[in-house]
């Protein structure tokens, strides 16, 4: 059979690949993980005893630590998971020990414009359903464990206001907590993109109805548990981190904890299974780590610290793969994942597109779920060159880490020679590798390039260095973010944003705490619609938040929702199931 992307949906070509791909076992055997240390999740998946993995291989050498990462993209990606698949295929076409670590998918983009991000083309990990519709069951498990916390919370504002104190200490073993009904912390989460929960009341009805109050919905992996979830280093760091995860605050203005309302140690019990890393497969069998999902426009926006210690010590090289473009992704690993890893990348490698570049050099706006302008399909290389400036900054954002980047060229099929070779000579100017890639169409082979560039880039010297000590006050902390990554002029606070930093700092041990922006993924700006390299422009934070268990201060720049909506014309209106086979079709 031929198969041609483009004349074949995604879920085509995954589906012509699982009747011949590896069982789990032979998976497992190839990366030599002993038997006990492989869980088979049916036949082609699987989770890791990642302890005795870690334990086993506590003397060997880590291989090398390749890092993927974006420019600005458009609403529909760059083609970072493709591009992390397709380098994974092209260093194993080498005959390289590799694999890689992705992020679990989640329901919200799944089901709506972007597709479930296992990659595309001949670059794609499969079982491409299974991946894509729940998967093990880790996002349900964050969900479960943070409602949970929910649960525990409203019955105490409820019972807290049906009883006395003395009845109240007899019934609940514990004294009154006084909660603040108008400083609740958390809300509720739900894996999907719906809009109309984002403020919510809850607690209508009688005394037996629960609390009556303002409430909200933020989508799962922006649960502060799924950040948790990618930081955490073993079952004691993360039994630790969830007993600090504050849901709300007293009247006095003292924090509410999940220790407090002693839900903790059973939200850990719903974690177990989700804190082991997920192993899947590429089209060509490569082994694929599958753990965590927090996006990087609202969160961490990184696969775990666990998958990546793991797959380090079983290959001589690991390529993991951070959310949007270099300066809320990469920047977030740069300065968080490494710093709670101790673990620095050998290479960094930046996806680019042509279309991406048009956007950015002026080229018509695209809305998702409609057709694209003609522009994107036809040649014009003066767009193509002004929109480089927004690559040329992303490169800078990864030198000032200490690293000269790879750039790749992840080539779409309308893309001409005149466009491609103005990239190439706009890189190759600003000294740094640059390699064209044509794995969506031809998988590993078309990776060759973009698999030698790296390989060569892991042999040069560094010198990683974060951006800022943990030292740093907290407002000079998001300054300094603001200028040196995104290229704002200043930055200005919200009174509510200054003062709720300025009481972070006096009250909390801020050398624990990281810096972790919440910015849309759409602009180097707070502005979605600034393309390019904006110039002259203000950093506007709007909000502060603090997330105890993960050790976040999360700054909240522009608006920013934490529960995304669905667009008019989703995804989900193409996915259905084969009543005569089973088997689903129109995931992409």
């Amino acid at each position: 059979m031929n198969i041609v992307p483009g004349k074949m949906a995604d879920w085509e070509i995954a589906e012509y690949f699982e009747k011949s791909m590896l069982t789990i076992t032979e998976l497992g055997e190839n990366l030599k993980l002993e038997p006990k240390e492989l869980l088979p999740y049916g036949h082609y998946m699987g989770k890791i005893d990642f302890q005795h993995v870690l334990q086993r291989h506590k003397n060997t050498p880590n291989g090398k630590y390749i890092a993927v990462t974006s420019i600005t993209p458009t609403p529909l990606g760059e083609g970072k998971s493709t591009t992390t698949i397709g380098l994974l295929q092209g260093l194993g076409k080498r005959g390289k020990k590799a694999a890689a670590a992705i992020r679990q998918p989640s329901g919200g983009p799944t089901m709506g414009t972007k597709g479930s991000a296992a990659g595309g083309g001949l670059s794609q990990c499969i079982p491409l359903t299974q991946y894509s519709l729940g998967f093990t069951g880790d996002i349900n498990a964050v969900s479960n464990a943070h409602n949970l916390a929910m649960t525990a919370l409203t019955a105490r504002m409820q019972h807290e206001r049906n009883y006395d104190d003395e009845t109240l200490l007899r019934l609940s073993k514990t004294p009154r907590l006084n909660i603040d009904p108008k400083r609740v912390n958390m809300g509720f989460v739900i894996d999907f993109c719906c809009q109309a929960l984002r403020n919510i009341i809850i607690g209508l009805g009688g005394t037996k109805d629960g609390f009556t109050m303002e409430s909200h919905f933020h989508i799962a992996v922006a649960s502060e548990i799924m950040g948790i979830l990618a930081i955490c280093t073993d079952l004691k760091d993360l039994r630790e981190r969830m007993g600090k995860i504050i849901v709300a605050y007293d009247r006095n203005g003292k924090a509410i904890t999940t220790h407090d309302l002693e839900v903790d140690g059973a939200m850990t019990a719903w974690l177990l299974d989700a804190i082991k890393p997920n192993l899947i497969q590429t089209l060509e069998g490569q082994p694929v780590f599958v753990h965590a999902g927090p996006f990087a426009n609202i969160s961490i926006g990184q696969s775990s610290i666990i998958a990546d210690k793991v797959s380090l010590k079983l290959n001589d090289y690991h390529i993991t793969e951070s959310g949007f473009g270099a300066d809320i992704g990469y920047e977030k690993m740069w300065n968080l994942k490494c710093h709670y890893s101790g673990l620095t990348p050998d290479a960094v490698v930046i996806v680019a597109t042509v279309r991406a570049l048009k956007s950015h050099g002026g080229a018509p706006e695209f809305i998702t779920g409609r057709p694209m302008p003609e522009e994107y399909n036809q040649e014009n290389v003066a767009f193509v060159e002004k929109g480089t400036q927004n690559l040329l900054h992303h490169i800078n954002i990864v030198k000032k880490s200490g690293i000269k980047p790879v750039v790749c060229i992840n080539a779409f099929i309308t893309d001409t020679k005149a466009e491609i070779q103005k990239i190439k000579e706009l890189c190759e100017n600003d000294g740094v590798r640059v390699a064209i890639s044509n794995h969506w169409e031809k998988g590993g082979e078309g990776a060759l390039e973009l698999a030698d560039a790296v390989i060569d880039a892991c042999e040069d010297k560094h010198n990683f260095k974060p951006l800022y000590t943990w030292n740093t006050p907290l407002i000079e902390r998001v300054s300094i973010i603001a200028k040196e990554v995104y290229g704002a002029r200043d930055i200005e606070l919200s009174s509510l944003a200054k003062e709720k930093l300025q009481k972070f700092e006096k009250e909390e041990n801020i050398n624990q705490l990281g810096m972790c922006m919440v910015k849309t993924s759409l602009s180097l700006s707070d502005n979605p619609k600034l393309k390019g390299v904006p110039q002259d422009w203000t950093l506007q934070i709007k909000d502060a938040l603090y997330y105890g268990g993960a050790g976040f201060i999360v700054p909240v720049a522009g608006d920013i929702s934490l529960m995304p909506g669905t667009g008019s014309n989703p995804g989900f209106k193409r996915i259905d199931v084969n009543t005569e086979t089973g088997k689903v079709y129109g995931i992409f």
